[in-house]
């Protein structure tokens, strides 16, 4: 993904790496946390089948085209599935954009139902998108992004996780 998005380079890679270090601070297995890492590393392999149209523009994206967006969680699914010992690895690229209230996509999971990989990764990769530049915004300060996440918590994101992700990012 970094090669076809330059506007993202580096995310992948630093995403698996915080997801890592926190997961390992938690109750899983190292093979458990092999299929976190790929699961990371893998996240977005469902933007593959975004046009470039869609996922290049420089701003806002139509209902249309957000909608459109929105599939590459299934995309992801259809694409992961198929090469068996990737499947345990599922986890984060369906299900990160589950939010804790059940408001998230594609499934519209709450609280637990979703995985504790996803809703770890899902503060890593709001985290790191918040904080890096993208075409439509600058990057946010890391105390902006801190704001966020608090006042998200319970709604968007685990409110048990957000004490731990905000610890490990504070000694980073």
């Amino acid at each position: 993904m970094d090669l076809r998005d330059k506007e993202t380079e580096g995310h992948t890679q630093r995403v698996a790496e915080l997801t890592l270090r926190i997961a390992k601070k938690m109750i899983f297995s190292k093979e458990e946390l092999i299929h976190i890492r790929r699961g990371a590393l893998l996240h977005d392999i469902g933007k593959l089948g975004i046009p470039d149209s869609i996922l290049l523009k420089p701003g806002p994206l139509t209902e249309e085209e957000l909608s459109f967006m929105c599939q590459h969680p299934k995309f992801a699914y259809d694409l992961i599935h198929p090469i068996e010992y990737l499947r345990p690895a599922l986890d984060i690229p369906t299900t990160h954009h589950e939010k804790w209230d059940g408001s998230g996509y594609p499934l519209g999971l709450k609280g637990e139902e979703i995985p504790l990989s996803a809703r770890i990764f899902a503060l890593v990769d709001v985290y790191d998108a918040l904080t890096s530049d993208r075409p439509y915004r600058t990057a946010w300060t890391k105390e902006k992004v801190i704001q966020y996440i608090r006042e998200n918590s319970g709604s968007h994101f685990d409110p048990q996780i957000v004490p731990i992700f905000l610890q490990e990012i504070e000694n980073a």
